[in-house]
């Protein structure tokens, strides 16, 4: 396998991500579910916010409140950082940092193609997959959820998205006080053969949350939530049991949750695995 460190240069195929990031909108479909689980005035955490895809739409959602998008990687944040202003998204701060279990300094690992484009998609910490001939890598500053809270003096936080190659279960080991005080909803990508990437298990990621009152949801047609029964490999939607939405799960498409304002509930101690 060829090593390579990381360098930004001009190409047509940076013009063709940045193009497709500005103009296309993906995950169209969960846009409904969104603005049901996002207030207008929510705090949100896209980690691995890649070139913005995620970010649009909760800038849309919370239109009066605040979206923090953590992007370590150089290629996909200048991509972000140029959709954020193309798009006037005045309510997004574009953060620099991979989000973990501590503070660090990692490797951040870019898959490279045949083509020579970079793979960004598929940007990992940690070592490089076998399946890559050629990767480029560069060293990122990583903090916890904890950290960044008590940095920012948050008094809410609302909405976690993470979607980081295997790392989810490190970036909650590193939220438990902001889970424990704030109690936000979360969506996870959760693969168990990224999970074992960083050492860690997809049971163990469902098994942390379930310990804190979270309920698994699943998307499904029709912009409803499914509850999820057991672990597995996907996109999954977590929720406080206490929270209202949790009893919500499987809205009729033309119905809106009226859960938006959450009352803060004490929950007390929770068990720590």
């Amino acid at each position: 396998m060829q090593v390579r460190p990381y360098h930004w240069r001009p190409s047509g195929s940076f013009l063709a991500h940045l193009l497709k990031a500005t103009t296309q909108q993906h995950h169209r479909a969960l846009a409904p579910t969104i603005a049901r689980l996002v207030p207008p005035t929510a705090v949100v955490f896209d980690v691995g916010a890649h070139a913005g895809q995620y970010t649009k739409l909760f800038a849309r959602a919370a239109n009066h409140g605040r979206v923090y998008a953590f992007e370590p990687g150089s290629y996909a944040r200048s991509i972000l950082r140029t959709v954020v202003w193309l798009h006037g998204l005045s309510n997004v701060a574009v953060v620099p940092m991979a989000l973990g279990s501590e503070a660090r300094l990692d490797t951040l690992t870019i898959p490279l193609k045949s083509s020579g484009s970079f793979g960004f998609g598929l940007s990992h910490l940690g070592k490089p997959s076998e399946r890559w001939r050629a990767v480029a890598q560069e060293i990122v500053a990583a903090t916890t959820v904890d950290s960044v809270v008590k940095t920012l003096d948050l008094d809410r936080l609302d909405f976690i998205k993470a979607d980081i190659e295997g790392w989810e279960l490190r970036l909650l080991h590193g939220a438990e006080s902001t889970l424990d005080r704030f109690r936000p909803r979360l969506l996870l990508e959760l693969s168990g053969t990224a999970l074992a990437r960083a050492g860690d298990r997809l049971a163990d990621a469902f098994a942390f949350l379930a310990a804190r009152g979270y309920r698994a949801f699943r998307f499904e047609a029709g912009a409803s939530l499914a509850p999820v029964a057991e672990s597995a490999d996907g996109d999954f939607w977590f929720i406080p049991a206490e929270d209202p939405a949790a009893n919500a799960g499987l809205w009729p498409p033309d119905q809106s949750c009226r859960c938006s304002r959450r009352p803060k509930i004490d929950t007390g101690p929770r068990s720590r695995l």
